[in-house]
C-alpha cells in the first residue's frame, strides 16, 4: 500500500493486520506504555476544510508515536492558487515523511499521490473517508461482532462516508442495506465496485425496510460541509429519514448506532438515540485515533 486514498487500496488480508495494530496500540496508550516506532517522523496535514476529530486524531496520534505533525490550513498554502498541487507534493516530500490531505475533490487527492514521492492519506473527500470506515469496522469488530454475519443499515445519505463504508462492507462480508431518498443514492461506481470485490448491498428508499432485524443502524449528517446552500431541499428530501426511537423499534432488540459525527441534533439523529444505550458513535471517534496510528504505521513500514 503507497497510499491510501480509498478502502480499494486495501487488500482483504491488510484488514486483520490494521485491525491488530489498532488493537495494540489502543492498549498500549491505555497502559501509558509508550511506544515511538515513529521517532523522527514527520506528518503534513493539509485541510482544505475545517476538522474536529480528523485534526486531533492525526496530530495527537503522531506525537504519541514519537513523531510530529504539521498543520496546514488551505489560506497558508493556497493549494491549486497560489501553488500547484503539483508543486506542493514535490515540496512536502523532500521535508515529510507522509501526508495527511483532507480536500473537497478527490482529484486533489490522486493529483498529491501521482507526484508525491512519500505516502498520501485521505483524510476526507468528496468521494470517500476511509480513515472513518476503518475506524468504524474496528469498533464492531473489538466488541466481539462477527463481521461476516451482520447485517448493517445506512439511514441517509449515500455521501463519502456511506462510500467507504460499502467497500470495506464488502472487503468484511458484511451485508448492507442503503436507504435513501431518490437521487441521493451511493455512486453507481461506488456500487459497481462493491460488487466486484463481492460485496452484498441493497438499495431501498424505505427506513424501515432497511432497518428491520439490522444489526447496526448508521447515519450521516444530511447536510455535510459545501451543501450548505442547499439546506432546505436536502431537509425536505431526508425528513423521513431521521433515526429515532421509533425507528429503532424495527432493528434487532442489541442493534448498535453508528454516526461518524458531527451530527445535526434533531436532524438526521436524536439527543435520544445518540445519548442512548445502543449507541457506539463516542467509541468510533475514539478509534479514530488508533485506527489512523495503524494506518501510518502500515504505510511507512515503521514497526
Amino acid at each position: 500500500m503507497n497510499h491510501f486514498l480509498s478502502v480499494k487500496d486495501l487488500g482483504r488480508e491488510d484488514i486483520p493486520r490494521l485491525f491488530a495494530l489498532t488493537a495494540e496500540f489502543k492498549a498500549k496508550q491505555k497502559a501509558r506504555d509508550r511506544v515511538t516506532p515513529l521517532l523522527g517522523r514527520t506528518m503534513a496535514l493539509i485541510f482544505e476544510k475545517p476538522s474536529l476529530r480528523t485534526r486531533v486524531t492525526f496530530e495527537v496520534g503522531m506525537t504519541q508515536l514519537g513523531g510530529a505533525a504539521v498543520y496546514l490550513a488551505a489560506q497558508e498554502i493556497g493549494m491549486g492558487k497560489r501553488e500547484s498541487v503539483p508543486d506542493v507534493a514535490r515540496n512536502l516530500s523532500r521535508w515529510v515523511d507522509v501526508i495527511g490531505a483532507r480536500v473537497f475533490s478527490h482529484h486533489t487527492l490522486q493529483e498529491l499521490a501521482a507526484h508525491a514521492s512519500v505516502p498520501v492519506i485521505n483524510a476526507l473527500s468528496d468521494l470517500e473517508h476511509p480513515c472513518q470506515a476503518l475506524a468504524d469496522f474496528f469498533t464492531l469488530w473489538e466488541r466481539g461482532v462477527d463481521l461476516g454475519r451482520v447485517r448493517m443499515a445506512w439511514v441517509g445519505d449515500g455521501n463519502n462516508v456511506c462510500h467507504s463504508v460499502l467497500l470495506l462492507a464488502a472487503l468484511c462480508g458484511t451485508v448492507v442495506t442503503v436507504a435513501s431518498p431518490p437521487s441521493f443514492e451511493p455512486q453507481p461506481s461506488v456500487l459497481e465496485a462493491c460488487r466486484a470485490l463481492g460485496g452484498r448491498v441493497r438499495l431501498t428508499t424505505d427506513p424501515r425496510e432497511a432497518v428491520e432485524g439490522a444489526d447496526v443502524v448508521y447515519t450521516d449528517t444530511w447536510i455535510s460541509m459545501g451543501q450548505e446552500a442547499d439546506r432546505e431541499p436536502r431537509l425536505e428530501a431526508f425528513q423521513r429519514y431521521q433515526v429515532n426511537e421509533r425507528l429503532l423499534e424495527f432493528a434487532d432488540p442489541r442493534a448498535l448506532v453508528m454516526h461518524c459525527l458531527p451530527a445535526h441534533r434533531g436532524e438526521e439523529i436524536t439527543d435520544a438515540v445518540l445519548d442512548g444505550p445502543r449507541s457506539v458513535i463516542l467509541d468510533q471517534a475514539e478509534n479514530r485515533l488508533h485506527a489512523q496510528k495503524g494506518i501510518v504505521i502500515h504505510l511507512l513500514g515503521s514497526y
